[in-house]
């Protein structure tokens, strides 16, 4: 029994660990401690009922009636007897939560708040998986399936994570898992007493069996390569090495909007900004619409602003199906219909939608409409290969109904909901001077707009500059040089520390790219501005970027906000383009101060802007195949050498002796010593490239034969048909016997003309297959490396065997047992 409650221990806190993927659906913890006292509550239920001998299905009910009072005692209804035990209301109540839980899944986005319907559902499914392991594992002694509940909960934030699951996590999971296995495994084992390995020496009791380690051994790498691998192979993932390298500013966004990154850097599009330095232009979307001059396509705001800058906030809200009538009390509102197809190009959980949609179709229930934030987005759906339809109303604002806006009080939510910045002195003092002699709200923005212009000295540009002020709104502010994220977040910011809220939107400015009334948007379309609340009638934009930087910029139509670096004498003709949008885009758009580099890209204050660079890939691919082509011809130049070293002694041994001078009448015997050893040399290096030339060769090599014996086979078998290759086939197998038992060796001869004779002859009678690859990948050099490798393996097994053992003898158990046998 005590075994059995280790074992029920271990079942709990592996269930536990299981759960510790959920830590990246939620913000905070309360879940753990919830569900750690409903897992706890199963456990103690468990063990009682095993101590008193209870069978298997009444072990079960036990943990099911415990798990039901900790979620009495957790999420009470208030019609509890006791306190503690439930009643029809509370199973009623237990109803109710599920239901909100669906209802919440449905509009919150990751990481989601501490609501009671969610928390009751994430810890009844633990509760629940927690008795499912522990019968599996300690009631049926089955603990490898209970990895099968252990992997529903891991399925959870898989389905609802909009990006990939941490690794972390999943980690401590598969600890839990493996900490289950080798517990169960310890238990089995020790009921057999003593343990003995292979080969038939005892084991001590606190020493793994080589069975059991190899097993954990396997484990422990196989979790390694499931959670290395797909985090070092470009494409698999986008998980911990993303997240590591999100604020390294290389601008080469995934189009996942909502990833984190630097400070001051809006998230949102921070995630896309990445495709607009690409040198290669990418259609994202392709809209069609029936308003004849729209306005920019939308998909995401961002509304946070903290001591950096600007960030996104989850989006929540209700079905799609449902959609709210739109505000806009006193000004002109019109409705009309668009079709959006997004290309496999960009995935997002938003979807791309013209302002104020008020009817969408061919949307399944996965996705939701925050009326806030007025965005469409999904907790388990994505915007990849999407084609909708939706009805939308489009309001046209004038400056009259604008200035009839009174300001909100400082109790209204949506002042509550956007405050004042931090405050910057030299920001709030330029505020001040803005708006100084402006008595309404509109009056207040235009100052603030109007402050954006060629006359102030602002002009557009991808280079942007450094500043030395330590805040990046006073360094674009100073430096008045930037695109389209620094204008939108800079404006967002002046107009909210002057009392109004504002915000960032984003999406795609109507480029250049149209037929009839069907727009083609692509990565360089990409394009912020800020949105001003005004009270009764709305969200209303103002898009502070120079409309020569952007490609389809609207400012030309707006009388709200019309392009204040437009000559005052011209009247700009309606149209979804500008007039610089009839240039080639590839030219880069034109400005007071000539042509620029690109069109607009990026979102945040003081950002790096992305520069277009030539594409990498193909220096990368270049290095991959001359890395590739060197690593081929490592063995060809290893047997290259070999041959070198081999053939050094071109002369034969006597020549080399007396090419020296003559040698003294009394020292023949030191002489001829002296060449015995050399000719000894010669013959083996000989007889040695013989051999590595049969097996690159595939001629069979029997490592028994005598030399004369090979010699003769050769001549035999391999080699009839050419007498000179016969004859020094013999003379390398007379030399290499004589050099092994003689007490002379053959000297005089020549055996490296022999040798090249064998290997034509050998060479001729090969196949073209066995040729190249005697070239290229000799089998002679790769045979001597899978032994040397063999060998080393082998040695270091052994050492690791002695080390072990000198260790053992130090165990604190083995050396208590000896003295208590002492």
């Amino acid at each position: 029994m005590i075994a059995h409650r280790n074992l029920g221990f271990v079942a709990a806190a592996a269930t536990l660990l299981a759960a510790a993927p959920l830590s990246a659906i939620f913000e905070r913890w309360t879940w753990l401690i919830e569900a750690t006292i409903a897992v706890a509550a199963v456990a103690a239920v468990a063990a009682l009922a095993r101590l008193a001998r209870v069978p298997l299905w009444g072990q079960a009910l036990g943990m099911l009636a415990g798990l039901t009072l900790a979620l009495t005692w957790l999420f009470p209804s208030g019609s509890e007897l006791l306190a503690l035990l439930p009643t029809p209301g509370t199973f009623a109540h237990f109803g109710e939560l599920f239901g909100g839980s669906l209802e919440d899944m449905r509009s919150y986005g990751v990481k989601v708040p501490d609501t009671d319907p969610l928390l009751f559902v994430t810890v009844f499914g633990i509760g629940a998986v927690a008795v499912v392991v522990d019968v599996l594992a300690v009631g049926l002694r089955r603990p490898a399936l209970a990895g099968l509940p252990m992997l529903a909960i891991y399925s959870v934030p898989v389905a609802v994570y909009v990006d990939s699951v941490p690794a972390v996590p999943f980690v401590v999971g598969a600890a839990g898992y493996l900490w289950l296995l080798v517990t169960d495994n310890v238990d089995r084992v020790r009921r057999f007493g003593r343990r003995f390995t292979g080969d038939g020496r005892d084991v001590d009791v606190w020493e793994a069996s080589p069975l059991a380690a190899a097993g954990r051994r396997l484990a422990v790498v196989g979790v390694a390569l499931a959670v290395v691998l797909p985090l070092a192979v470009p494409g698999m993932t986008g998980g911990l090495l993303d997240s590591l390298t999100s604020g390294s500013g290389a601008g080469n966004g995934t189009g996942r909007p909502g990833q984190g990154g630097p400070p001051g850097r809006i998230d949102l599009f921070a995630a896309l900004s990445g495709q607009l330095n690409q040198s290669d232009v990418a259609d994202l979307v392709k809209v069609t619409t029936n308003e004849p001059n729209p306005f920019y396509l939308r998909f995401g705001v961002a509304d946070r602003l903290e001591q950096g800058g600007f960030s996104v906030r989850n989006p929540t809200g209700r079905s799609v199906g449902n959609l709210p009538a739109p505000a806009g009390g006193g000004v002109e509102q019109r409705t009309y219909r668009a079709t959006v197809e997004v290309t496999k190009n960009l995935t997002m959980p938003l979807l791309p939608v013209y302002p104020e949609p008020v009817r969408t179709e061919d949307l399944n229930g996965s996705w939701s409409y925050d009326p806030n934030l007025q965005v469409i987005f999904s907790n388990r759906d994505n915007s990849r290969g999407k084609r909708y339809s939706f009805d939308y109303v489009r309001s046209t604002y004038t400056p009259e109904a604008l200035r009839q806006a009174r300001p909100l009080p400082s109790d209204h939510p949506v002042r509550r909901g956007h405050p004042a910045p931090p405050p910057i002195p030299e920001v709030e003092e330029l505020v001040r001077t803005l708006v100084a002699g402006k008595n309404t709200e509109y009056d207040k923005v235009r100052g603030i707009y109007d402050h954006f212009s060629a006359d102030n000295g602002f002009t557009y540009s991808l280079s942007t500059k450094g500043g030395t002020s330590g805040q990046e709104i006073v360094n674009f502010l100073n430096n008045k040089v930037g695109f389209c994220q620094q204008y939108a977040a800079a404006m967002t910011w002046l107009v909210r520390a002057a009392g109004i809220p504002a915000r960032v939107a984003f999406g795609f400015a109507n480029g250049s790219n149209s037929s009839g009334d069907t727009y083609t948007l692509s990565n360089r379309n990409l394009h912020a501005w800020t949105e001003v609340y005004f009270d009764k009638i709305g969200w209303v934009p103002f898009d502070a970027t120079p409309a020569y930087g952007v490609q389809g910029s609207t400012r030309s139509q707006s009388a709200w906000a019309p392009d204040v670096d437009a000559p005052e004498d011209d009247t700009p003709a309606p149209g979804p383009s500008t007039p610089a949008d009839d240039v080639d885009p590839s030219a880069g758009p034109a400005g007071p101060e000539g042509p620029e580099e690109d069109p607009d890209s990026g979102l945040a204050v003081g950002a790096a802007a992305p520069a277009e660079q030539a594409p990498v890939w193909p220096w990368y691919a270049a290095g991959a195949v001359l890395l590739l082509l060197g690593l081929l011809a490592v063995p060809a130049l290893r047997r290259l050498a070999l041959r070198r070293r081999r053939s050094g002694a071109a002369a034969p041994a006597a020549a080399r002796a007396g090419a020296g001078g003559g040698a003294p009448a009394d020292g023949r015997r030191m002489v001829v010593l002296a060449d015995a050893d050399r000719a000894r040399a010669d013959a083996h290096a000989a007889w040695d490239e013989l051999l590595d030339t049969l097996v690159d060769y595939r001629v069979r090599v029997d490592r028994t034969e005598t030399p004369r014996a090979t010699a003769d086979r050769l001549s035999r078998e391999t080699l009839t048909a050419d007498a000179e290759a016969t004859t020094a086939v013999r003379l390398l197998g007379r030399a290499e016997e004589r050099a092994r038992y003689a007490r002379d060796p053959l000297t005089g001869e020549q055996l490296l003309p022999a040798l090249r004779l064998v290997r034509g002859a050998l060479a001729a009678r090969a196949d073209r297959r066995t040729r190249l690859m005697a070239a290229v990948l000799p089998p002679s050099v790769l045979l001597r490396w899978r032994t040397a490798t063999a060998d080393a393996s082998s040695r270091l097994l052994a050492a690791r065997g002695r080390s072990r053992s000198r260790l053992l003898r130090w165990n604190p158990r083995r050396l208590l047992a000896n003295r208590m046998a002492r």
